[in-house]
């Protein structure tokens, strides 16, 4: 009963607040709007979902180079198949199932790959603060009661401290955590014996993991990556609107995407589910864009990218030969607090 009633209350509390916001739908006009869309743009919609994917795949590739060469659709593959794991295993399983994977594959050690994926994170938690700078700076948020632009350059100025701190703390202190004396080396080691896992050995594999690229090339690659990535999510909307007939301002769809991502990580803190969905209908309703219209947009793109990503990333984890069921039990055991064993890699 403890374990599922958060998620039962933010279940309910979602859909609350999903009712509320359409509370004046016109259900007629949606269905009539649903059979008028355009299947062309639907499909741009489609690919740029994938496409948004092979970019931070492409990402990946070059800040993994230099432990080792994977091709970009390998890694990608492995993004899509982490997706696809937190359908199955919701505990947030996702870069540990891509960092297993890659590890298999390519012969690497597990904790080596997962740095890797948070040093990708973390830059794009870089890259998205100075998107939502440059939504509040640029004075094309809607005005409302309270000062939206404040909160969006708070928010953003926050998320860049804290995304820059820790990338400046891990490649700064990596010698250190790989040492045996140091007291925070201590405590790992003690607690990775509550998961009978060897501490100085996942410790060396961590910090061999805390790489940047040699080649300047590649080094430009991860940031134009990072940027490029974030301008293809915020087209989603752009091929979603234009199948409905909705056409913005190009900094309303930047608007859109700052919006609905800050949404999406408030929502997990809160544990409340449909952060992206809520945060999207209220950005809409802030634009002025009728509700029928903007349901069918946030539909599309929700659809969209549960079909295709999680889809794809299904397809993959089954073709690996990850065994879902023993991930599940291992993962609620480790939320529960129980000893378990690591997943074997």
């Amino acid at each position: 009963m403890r374990r599922w009633l958060p998620p039962v209350l933010g279940g309910v509390v979602a859909l609350a607040l999903i009712f509320w916001l359409y509370r004046d739908l016109d259900f007629e006009r949606f269905v009539e709007g649903l059979g008028e869309a355009h299947p062309g743009w639907i499909g741009m919609l489609a690919l740029t979902i994938l496409l948004e994917q092979f970019v931070n795949g492409w990402e990946w590739q070059q800040i993994l180079h230099d432990v080792k060469p994977v091709g970009t659709l390998r890694l990608t593959g492995a993004l899509l198949a982490g997706y696809g794991a937190n359908v199955l295993v919701p505990l947030g399983i996702s870069p540990l199932v891509r960092s297993w994977l890659i590890a298999r594959m390519e012969g690497l050690k597990m904790g080596t790959v997962l740095t890797t994926t948070i040093i990708a994170r973390f830059i794009d938690g870089v890259v998205f603060a100075l998107f939502a700078e440059l939504v509040a700076m640029a004075g094309k948020v809607p005005q409302i009661a309270g000062n939206l632009e404040l909160g969006l350059a708070v928010a953003g100025a926050l998320n860049f401290a804290l995304f820059g701190a820790l990338l400046w703390a891990m490649f700064r202190f990596r010698a250190l955590f790989a040492r045996e004396g140091p007291l925070i080396c201590r405590l790992f080691d003690w607690v990775a014996k509550w998961f009978r896992a060897n501490g100085a050995a996942l410790r060396g594999s961590l910090c061999d993991g805390v790489v940047w690229p040699r080649s300047p090339r590649r080094r430009a690659g991860v940031l134009v990556a990072a940027v490029a990535a974030k301008l293809v999510s915020a087209t989603h909307y752009v091929w979603a609107g234009l199948a409905v007939g909705v056409v913005l301002a190009p900094f309303d769809y930047l608007f859109l995407m700052v919006f609905a991502g800050f949404s999406l990580v408030l929502s997990r803190f809160v544990r409340v589910p449909g952060g992206f969905v809520i945060g999207s209908a209220l950005a809409f309703e802030l634009l002025g864009v009728p509700e029928e219209q903007a349901l069918l947009m946030i539909l599309f793109n929700w659809m969209m990218s549960i079909i295709l990503v999680v889809g794809v990333g299904l397809i993959v984890l089954w073709q690996s030969g990850i065994d879902i069921r023993r991930a599940r039990i291992e993962a609620e055991a480790a939320d529960g607090g129980d000893r378990a064993e690591p997943l074997e890699v």
